[in-house]
Protein backbone atom coordinates (compact mmCIF):
# COMPACT_ATOMS: atom_id res chain seq x y z
CA UNK A 1 0.00 0.00 0.00
CA UNK A 2 1.21 3.83 -1.29
CA UNK A 3 1.72 5.32 2.40
CA UNK A 4 3.21 8.41 0.75
CA UNK A 5 1.22 10.71 -1.86
CA UNK A 6 2.01 8.87 -4.95
CA UNK A 7 0.67 9.12 -9.03
CA UNK A 8 -1.73 7.31 -10.67
CA UNK A 9 -1.51 5.67 -14.02
CA UNK A 10 -4.55 5.16 -16.13
CA UNK A 11 -4.92 3.35 -19.16
CA UNK A 12 -7.47 1.83 -22.06
CA UNK A 13 -7.24 -1.67 -23.07
CA UNK A 14 -8.40 -3.83 -26.42
CA UNK A 15 -11.44 -2.99 -27.75
CA UNK A 16 -12.85 0.08 -26.86
CA UNK A 17 -17.34 0.52 -26.34
CA UNK A 18 -19.65 3.08 -26.09
CA UNK A 19 -18.30 3.52 -21.85
CA UNK A 20 -15.03 3.56 -21.35
CA UNK A 21 -14.69 7.23 -20.90
CA UNK A 22 -17.63 7.01 -18.87
CA UNK A 23 -14.96 4.55 -16.41
CA UNK A 24 -12.22 7.05 -17.13
CA UNK A 25 -14.10 9.72 -15.82
CA UNK A 26 -15.11 8.19 -13.28
CA UNK A 27 -11.05 7.02 -12.33
CA UNK A 28 -10.16 10.76 -12.56
CA UNK A 29 -13.28 12.37 -10.28
CA UNK A 30 -12.82 10.50 -7.68
CA UNK A 31 -9.07 10.60 -7.56
CA UNK A 32 -9.07 14.19 -7.63
CA UNK A 33 -11.16 14.04 -4.54
CA UNK A 34 -8.53 12.06 -2.73
CA UNK A 35 -5.39 14.45 -2.96
CA UNK A 36 -4.31 13.40 0.28
CA UNK A 37 -3.07 10.18 -1.49
CA UNK A 38 -3.13 10.48 -5.33
CA UNK A 39 -0.96 13.44 -6.51
CA UNK A 40 -1.46 13.72 -10.36
CA UNK A 41 -3.69 11.04 -12.67
CA UNK A 42 -1.23 10.16 -15.59
CA UNK A 43 -3.26 8.60 -18.91
CA UNK A 44 -0.78 5.85 -20.93
CA UNK A 45 -1.12 7.21 -24.65
CA UNK A 46 -2.53 4.33 -26.76
CA UNK A 47 -2.50 1.77 -23.97
CA UNK A 48 0.16 -0.10 -21.76
CA UNK A 49 2.25 0.89 -24.99
CA UNK A 50 2.41 4.31 -23.09
CA UNK A 51 3.57 3.16 -20.07
CA UNK A 52 6.31 1.13 -21.76
CA UNK A 53 7.21 3.93 -24.39
CA UNK A 54 6.81 6.40 -21.48
CA UNK A 55 4.17 7.99 -23.69
CA UNK A 56 2.39 9.66 -20.60
CA UNK A 57 -0.61 11.94 -20.42
CA UNK A 58 -0.99 14.72 -17.98
CA UNK A 59 -4.45 14.48 -17.24
CA UNK A 60 -4.31 17.65 -14.38
CA UNK A 61 -4.64 19.91 -17.97
CA UNK A 62 -8.35 18.74 -18.63
CA UNK A 63 -10.84 20.70 -17.34
CA UNK A 64 -13.26 19.57 -15.04
CA UNK A 65 -16.18 20.35 -17.68
CA UNK A 66 -13.89 18.21 -20.28
CA UNK A 67 -13.29 14.88 -17.37
CA UNK A 68 -16.95 15.26 -17.07
CA UNK A 69 -17.45 14.90 -20.62
CA UNK A 70 -15.99 11.91 -21.32
CA UNK A 71 -18.89 10.62 -19.33
CA UNK A 72 -21.02 10.71 -22.58
CA UNK A 73 -18.20 10.39 -25.11
CA UNK A 74 -17.65 6.91 -27.14
CA UNK A 75 -14.32 5.49 -27.47
CA UNK A 76 -10.62 5.86 -26.41
CA UNK A 77 -10.10 9.23 -24.98
CA UNK A 78 -6.55 8.64 -23.94
CA UNK A 79 -6.07 5.87 -27.50
CA UNK A 80 -6.50 2.18 -27.05
CA UNK A 81 -4.49 -0.68 -27.76
CA UNK A 82 -4.24 -4.52 -28.23
CA UNK A 83 -0.71 -5.46 -26.69
CA UNK A 84 -0.24 -8.58 -23.85
CA UNK A 85 2.48 -8.27 -21.28
CA UNK A 86 4.18 -11.88 -21.54
CA UNK A 87 4.97 -13.84 -18.51
CA UNK A 88 7.81 -11.70 -16.29
CA UNK A 89 10.16 -14.85 -16.99
CA UNK A 90 9.84 -14.76 -20.95
CA UNK A 91 10.00 -11.01 -20.82
CA UNK A 92 11.14 -9.41 -17.80
CA UNK A 93 12.61 -6.23 -20.02
CA UNK A 94 8.99 -5.13 -20.34
CA UNK A 95 8.40 -5.41 -16.57
CA UNK A 96 12.06 -3.77 -15.99
CA UNK A 97 10.93 -0.98 -18.02
CA UNK A 98 7.54 -0.38 -16.30
CA UNK A 99 9.50 0.02 -12.82
CA UNK A 100 11.26 2.41 -14.15
CA UNK A 101 9.05 4.64 -16.00
CA UNK A 102 6.31 4.49 -12.19
CA UNK A 103 10.01 5.00 -10.34
CA UNK A 104 10.48 8.16 -12.56
CA UNK A 105 7.09 9.33 -12.15
CA UNK A 106 6.45 8.44 -8.90
CA UNK A 107 3.46 6.21 -9.51
CA UNK A 108 2.54 4.05 -7.01
CA UNK A 109 -1.33 3.02 -8.44
CA UNK A 110 -2.10 1.04 -11.78
CA UNK A 111 -5.53 1.38 -13.09
CA UNK A 112 -5.97 -0.81 -16.04
CA UNK A 113 -9.37 -0.89 -17.91
CA UNK A 114 -10.10 -3.76 -20.58
CA UNK A 115 -11.06 -7.23 -21.22
CA UNK A 116 -9.78 -10.62 -20.14
CA UNK A 117 -6.36 -9.94 -21.39
CA UNK A 118 -6.20 -6.92 -19.66
CA UNK A 119 -6.60 -8.02 -16.33
CA UNK A 120 -3.80 -10.55 -17.03
CA UNK A 121 -1.73 -8.02 -17.59
CA UNK A 122 -3.38 -6.08 -14.43
CA UNK A 123 -2.64 -9.49 -12.71
CA UNK A 124 1.14 -9.31 -13.87
CA UNK A 125 1.98 -5.68 -12.77
CA UNK A 126 0.07 -6.02 -9.17
CA UNK A 127 2.49 -9.07 -8.72
CA UNK A 128 5.47 -6.56 -9.24
CA UNK A 129 6.30 -5.67 -5.64
CA UNK A 130 6.72 -9.46 -4.80
CA UNK A 131 8.42 -10.18 -7.78
CA UNK A 132 10.61 -6.99 -8.37
CA UNK A 133 10.49 -5.37 -5.15
CA UNK A 134 8.81 -2.14 -6.53
CA UNK A 135 5.39 -1.17 -4.74
CA UNK A 136 2.42 -0.69 -7.31
CA UNK A 137 -0.83 -1.44 -6.73
CA UNK A 138 -2.98 -2.61 -9.64
CA UNK A 139 -6.95 -2.76 -9.82
CA UNK A 140 -8.39 -3.97 -12.75
CA UNK A 141 -11.65 -1.16 -14.44
CA UNK A 142 -13.82 -4.19 -15.71
CA UNK A 143 -14.59 -3.32 -19.60
CA UNK A 144 -15.49 -5.71 -22.43
CA UNK A 145 -18.64 -5.09 -24.81
CA UNK A 146 -18.22 -9.56 -24.96
CA UNK A 147 -19.57 -9.35 -21.88
CA UNK A 148 -17.03 -12.55 -21.09
CA UNK A 149 -15.08 -11.22 -17.54
CA UNK A 150 -16.10 -14.39 -14.67
CA UNK A 151 -17.64 -12.80 -11.50
CA UNK A 152 -19.28 -9.70 -12.16
CA UNK A 153 -23.14 -10.21 -12.99
CA UNK A 154 -21.56 -7.83 -16.50
CA UNK A 155 -19.39 -5.66 -18.10
CA UNK A 156 -19.67 -2.49 -18.50
CA UNK A 157 -20.02 -1.56 -22.46
CA UNK A 158 -21.87 -5.08 -22.96
CA UNK A 159 -25.01 -3.15 -22.06
CA UNK A 160 -25.11 -0.12 -24.47
CA UNK A 161 -23.82 -2.89 -27.36
CA UNK A 162 -26.90 -5.03 -26.80
CA UNK A 163 -29.12 -2.72 -26.69
CA UNK A 164 -27.95 -1.02 -30.05
CA UNK A 165 -27.98 -4.68 -31.87
CA UNK A 166 -31.29 -5.13 -29.98
CA UNK A 167 -32.90 -1.81 -31.56
CA UNK A 168 -30.96 -2.97 -34.98
CA UNK A 169 -32.64 -6.03 -35.36
CA UNK A 170 -35.88 -4.63 -34.51
CA UNK A 171 -35.95 -2.26 -36.73
CA UNK A 172 -34.57 -4.39 -39.64
CA UNK A 173 -36.89 -6.98 -39.13
CA UNK A 174 -39.88 -4.50 -39.17
CA UNK A 175 -38.15 -3.63 -43.02
CA UNK A 176 -37.90 -6.68 -44.16
CA UNK A 177 -41.11 -7.43 -43.37
CA UNK A 178 -42.20 -4.61 -44.95
CA UNK A 179 -40.18 -6.02 -48.21
CA UNK A 180 -40.97 -10.01 -48.00
CA UNK A 181 -43.90 -9.86 -50.49
CA UNK A 182 -41.54 -9.46 -53.72
CA UNK A 183 -37.76 -8.83 -52.48
CA UNK A 184 -36.45 -9.75 -49.33
CA UNK A 185 -36.79 -12.34 -47.11
CA UNK A 186 -33.85 -12.71 -45.12
CA UNK A 187 -31.47 -10.34 -43.01
CA UNK A 188 -28.24 -11.30 -41.89
CA UNK A 189 -27.13 -9.38 -38.52
CA UNK A 190 -23.52 -10.60 -37.65
CA UNK A 191 -22.33 -9.44 -34.40
CA UNK A 192 -19.31 -9.39 -32.12
CA UNK A 193 -18.50 -12.14 -29.91
CA UNK A 194 -15.51 -14.40 -30.38
CA UNK A 195 -16.56 -17.07 -27.56
CA UNK A 196 -19.25 -15.91 -26.05
CA UNK A 197 -22.89 -15.39 -27.74
CA UNK A 198 -24.28 -12.56 -24.77
CA UNK A 199 -24.44 -9.82 -27.65
CA UNK A 200 -26.25 -12.16 -30.45
CA UNK A 201 -28.75 -13.10 -27.55
CA UNK A 202 -29.35 -9.37 -27.23
CA UNK A 203 -30.73 -9.81 -31.08
CA UNK A 204 -33.61 -12.04 -29.76
CA UNK A 205 -34.88 -9.36 -27.69
CA UNK A 206 -36.54 -7.89 -30.28
CA UNK A 207 -39.39 -10.01 -30.34
CA UNK A 208 -41.84 -10.51 -27.59
CA UNK A 209 -45.14 -12.09 -26.67
CA UNK A 210 -46.89 -8.65 -28.03
CA UNK A 211 -45.18 -8.50 -31.06
CA UNK A 212 -43.63 -12.50 -32.45
CA UNK A 213 -40.81 -11.49 -34.61
CA UNK A 214 -39.24 -14.67 -36.64
CA UNK A 215 -35.27 -14.02 -35.59
CA UNK A 216 -32.96 -17.12 -35.60
CA UNK A 217 -29.58 -16.90 -33.17
CA UNK A 218 -26.35 -18.47 -34.09
CA UNK A 219 -24.08 -18.66 -30.79
CA UNK A 220 -20.64 -19.71 -30.83
CA UNK A 221 -21.64 -21.62 -27.89
CA UNK A 222 -23.51 -23.64 -29.78
CA UNK A 223 -22.14 -26.07 -32.64
CA UNK A 224 -23.11 -24.91 -35.89
CA UNK A 225 -25.45 -27.56 -37.72
CA UNK A 226 -26.29 -26.17 -41.51
CA UNK A 227 -28.99 -28.69 -42.13
CA UNK A 228 -31.16 -27.51 -38.61
CA UNK A 229 -30.04 -24.26 -39.44
CA UNK A 230 -31.69 -23.87 -42.80
CA UNK A 231 -34.59 -26.19 -42.08
CA UNK A 232 -35.75 -23.34 -38.76
CA UNK A 233 -34.93 -20.66 -41.67
CA UNK A 234 -36.94 -22.41 -44.37
CA UNK A 235 -40.48 -22.76 -41.63
CA UNK A 236 -40.06 -19.43 -40.00
CA UNK A 237 -40.20 -18.00 -44.17
CA UNK A 238 -43.11 -20.20 -44.47
CA UNK A 239 -44.93 -19.18 -41.70
CA UNK A 240 -44.20 -15.50 -41.78
CA UNK A 241 -43.13 -14.88 -44.93
CA UNK A 242 -39.22 -13.44 -43.97
CA UNK A 243 -36.89 -13.87 -40.92
CA UNK A 244 -34.04 -12.45 -39.47
CA UNK A 245 -30.74 -13.88 -38.33
CA UNK A 246 -28.73 -12.96 -35.94
CA UNK A 247 -25.01 -14.08 -36.20
CA UNK A 248 -22.45 -14.03 -33.58
CA UNK A 249 -18.39 -13.61 -35.48
CA UNK A 250 -17.50 -16.46 -33.14
CA UNK A 251 -19.95 -18.86 -34.69
CA UNK A 252 -18.43 -21.82 -35.62
CA UNK A 253 -18.87 -26.18 -36.88
CA UNK A 254 -17.68 -28.99 -34.98
CA UNK A 255 -14.49 -29.21 -36.09
CA UNK A 256 -13.82 -25.57 -34.32
CA UNK A 257 -13.35 -23.74 -37.51
CA UNK A 258 -15.37 -20.45 -37.59
CA UNK A 259 -17.98 -19.30 -40.36
CA UNK A 260 -16.11 -16.49 -40.55
CA UNK A 261 -12.61 -17.56 -40.33
CA UNK A 262 -10.07 -15.03 -43.23
CA UNK A 263 -6.84 -17.28 -41.78
CA UNK A 264 -5.51 -13.54 -40.31
CA UNK A 265 -5.04 -13.32 -36.52
CA UNK A 266 -4.46 -10.09 -34.40
CA UNK A 267 -2.41 -9.14 -31.75
CA UNK A 268 -3.49 -11.57 -29.26
CA UNK A 269 -3.62 -14.38 -31.34
CA UNK A 270 -6.90 -14.65 -31.48
CA UNK A 271 -8.03 -15.62 -35.21
CA UNK A 272 -9.56 -12.35 -37.23
CA UNK A 273 -13.42 -12.89 -37.81
CA UNK A 274 -15.23 -11.18 -39.82
CA UNK A 275 -17.36 -12.17 -42.65
CA UNK A 276 -19.79 -14.50 -41.02
CA UNK A 277 -22.98 -12.39 -42.14
CA UNK A 278 -22.45 -13.27 -45.90
CA UNK A 279 -21.24 -16.72 -45.95
CA UNK A 280 -24.81 -17.16 -43.65
CA UNK A 281 -26.68 -15.09 -46.25
CA UNK A 282 -25.58 -17.28 -49.29
CA UNK A 283 -25.97 -20.49 -48.20
CA UNK A 284 -29.64 -19.83 -47.53
CA UNK A 285 -29.53 -18.24 -50.94
CA UNK A 286 -28.18 -21.84 -52.32
CA UNK A 287 -30.23 -24.30 -50.65
CA UNK A 288 -33.68 -21.93 -50.48
CA UNK A 289 -33.70 -19.95 -53.30
CA UNK A 290 -34.21 -16.71 -50.76
CA UNK A 291 -33.38 -13.23 -51.64
CA UNK A 292 -31.40 -11.61 -48.79
CA UNK A 293 -29.64 -8.80 -47.36
CA UNK A 294 -27.28 -8.91 -44.46
CA UNK A 295 -24.90 -6.58 -42.90
CA UNK A 296 -21.74 -6.76 -40.01
CA UNK A 297 -22.53 -4.29 -36.67
CA UNK A 298 -18.61 -4.27 -36.42
CA UNK A 299 -17.29 -1.00 -34.96
CA UNK A 300 -20.82 0.82 -35.14
CA UNK A 301 -22.30 -1.37 -31.98
CA UNK A 302 -19.65 -0.54 -29.83
CA UNK A 303 -18.98 3.15 -30.71
CA UNK A 304 -22.82 3.96 -30.52
CA UNK A 305 -23.18 6.39 -27.21
CA UNK A 306 -26.34 8.05 -29.26
CA UNK A 307 -28.31 5.18 -27.96
CA UNK A 308 -26.34 3.96 -24.78
CA UNK A 309 -27.93 1.63 -22.18
CA UNK A 310 -28.57 3.98 -19.10
CA UNK A 311 -27.91 1.15 -16.84
CA UNK A 312 -24.51 0.35 -18.68
CA UNK A 313 -23.12 4.21 -18.25
CA UNK A 314 -24.16 4.26 -14.52
CA UNK A 315 -22.21 1.44 -13.76
CA UNK A 316 -19.56 2.19 -15.84
CA UNK A 317 -18.71 5.77 -13.93
CA UNK A 318 -19.58 3.59 -10.92
CA UNK A 319 -16.64 1.05 -11.06
CA UNK A 320 -14.67 3.80 -12.46
CA UNK A 321 -15.05 5.59 -9.14
CA UNK A 322 -14.76 2.01 -7.07
CA UNK A 323 -11.45 1.05 -8.28
CA UNK A 324 -9.70 4.28 -6.75
CA UNK A 325 -11.53 3.89 -3.69
CA UNK A 326 -10.13 0.39 -3.11
CA UNK A 327 -7.11 1.53 -3.71
CA UNK A 328 -7.14 4.33 -1.24
CA UNK A 329 -8.03 1.73 0.99
CA UNK A 330 -5.14 0.00 -0.17
CA UNK A 331 -5.86 -3.05 -1.99
CA UNK A 332 -3.81 -4.55 -5.06
CA UNK A 333 -4.61 -6.70 -7.48
CA UNK A 334 -8.36 -6.96 -7.19
CA UNK A 335 -11.54 -6.06 -9.76
CA UNK A 336 -14.57 -4.08 -8.54
CA UNK A 337 -17.64 -6.39 -10.20
CA UNK A 338 -21.26 -5.83 -10.39
CA UNK A 339 -23.15 -8.22 -8.17
CA UNK A 340 -27.06 -8.18 -8.88
CA UNK A 341 -28.92 -8.56 -5.94
CA UNK A 342 -32.48 -9.30 -7.79
CA UNK A 343 -33.82 -9.10 -11.74
CA UNK A 344 -37.08 -6.89 -11.23
CA UNK A 345 -36.65 -4.61 -9.73
CA UNK A 346 -33.33 -4.51 -10.95
CA UNK A 347 -30.75 -3.99 -7.61
CA UNK A 348 -27.25 -4.70 -7.69
CA UNK A 349 -24.24 -3.77 -5.25
CA UNK A 350 -20.51 -3.34 -6.33
CA UNK A 351 -18.48 -5.69 -5.14
CA UNK A 352 -14.84 -6.57 -5.47
CA UNK A 353 -13.07 -9.59 -7.00
CA UNK A 354 -9.47 -11.11 -6.61
CA UNK A 355 -7.43 -10.91 -9.97
CA UNK A 356 -6.16 -14.11 -9.66
CA UNK A 357 -9.40 -15.30 -10.20
CA UNK A 358 -10.98 -13.37 -13.14
CA UNK A 359 -7.73 -13.15 -15.67
CA UNK A 360 -8.15 -15.73 -18.35
CA UNK A 361 -11.33 -16.86 -17.38
CA UNK A 362 -14.08 -16.27 -19.61
CA UNK A 363 -17.66 -16.76 -19.10
CA UNK A 364 -20.05 -18.04 -21.67
CA UNK A 365 -23.76 -17.74 -22.24
CA UNK A 366 -25.37 -20.72 -19.67
CA UNK A 367 -26.58 -23.33 -21.35
CA UNK A 368 -30.38 -22.43 -19.71
CA UNK A 369 -30.33 -19.17 -21.37
CA UNK A 370 -30.30 -20.77 -24.93
CA UNK A 371 -34.10 -22.68 -26.01
CA UNK A 372 -33.58 -26.41 -26.85
CA UNK A 373 -33.42 -25.91 -30.39
CA UNK A 374 -29.93 -23.28 -30.04
CA UNK A 375 -31.37 -21.00 -32.11
CA UNK A 376 -33.10 -18.41 -29.12
CA UNK A 377 -32.94 -17.28 -25.70
CA UNK A 378 -35.03 -18.36 -22.74
CA UNK A 379 -37.20 -16.29 -20.56
CA UNK A 380 -33.95 -16.80 -17.94
CA UNK A 381 -32.23 -14.96 -20.20
CA UNK A 382 -34.21 -12.53 -21.00
CA UNK A 383 -34.78 -11.68 -17.50
CA UNK A 384 -31.18 -10.95 -17.38
CA UNK A 385 -30.75 -9.29 -20.33
CA UNK A 386 -33.50 -6.83 -19.63
CA UNK A 387 -31.98 -4.53 -17.00
CA UNK A 388 -28.89 -4.14 -18.83
CA UNK A 389 -30.45 -2.40 -21.80
CA UNK A 390 -33.07 -0.39 -19.75
CA UNK A 391 -33.02 3.64 -20.02
CA UNK A 392 -31.46 6.23 -22.02
CA UNK A 393 -28.87 8.75 -21.23
CA UNK A 394 -28.59 10.74 -24.57
CA UNK A 395 -25.68 13.32 -25.16
CA UNK A 396 -26.11 16.75 -25.82
CA UNK A 397 -27.09 17.49 -29.13
CA UNK A 398 -25.72 20.82 -31.31
CA UNK A 399 -26.54 21.09 -35.02
CA UNK A 400 -28.38 17.82 -35.53
CA UNK A 401 -25.16 15.39 -34.19
CA UNK A 402 -23.98 14.28 -30.47
CA UNK A 403 -21.41 16.60 -28.98
CA UNK A 404 -18.51 14.68 -27.19
CA UNK A 405 -15.20 15.52 -25.91
CA UNK A 406 -12.00 15.23 -27.78
CA UNK A 407 -9.17 15.65 -24.42
CA UNK A 408 -6.08 18.45 -24.78
CA UNK A 409 -3.91 15.36 -23.84
CA UNK A 410 -0.67 17.06 -23.25
CA UNK A 411 2.12 14.94 -23.01
CA UNK A 412 4.21 14.26 -19.71
CA UNK A 413 8.01 15.34 -20.08
CA UNK A 414 10.08 12.45 -20.56
CA UNK A 415 13.36 11.51 -18.52
CA UNK A 416 14.21 8.36 -19.32
CA UNK A 417 15.66 7.25 -22.81
CA UNK A 418 13.42 5.45 -24.99
CA UNK A 419 12.32 2.19 -25.06
CA UNK A 420 11.97 -0.29 -28.13
CA UNK A 421 8.59 -2.31 -28.12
Amino acid sequence: MATKKMNAFYAQSGGVTAVINASACGVIETARKHKDKIGKVYAGRNGIIGALTENLIDTTKESATAVAALRHTPSGGFGSCRYKLKSLEANKREYERLIEVFKAHNIGYFFYNGGGDSADTCYKVSQLSETLGYPVQAIHVPKTVDNDLPITDNCPGFGSVAKYIAVSTLEATYDVRSMCATSTKVFVLEVMGRHAGWIAAAGAMASSKDTELPIVVLFPEVLFDQKKFLAKVGSLVKKFGYCTVVVSEGCHYPDGKFLAEQGTRDAFGHAQLGGAAPVVANMIKDALGHKFHWAVADYLQRAARHIASKTDVKQAYELGKKAVELAVKGHNSVMPTVDRISDSPYKYKIGMADLKDVANVEKFMPRDFITKDGFGITPKCKRYLTPLIQGEDYPKYQDGLPVYVTLKNVAVAKKLPAFKL
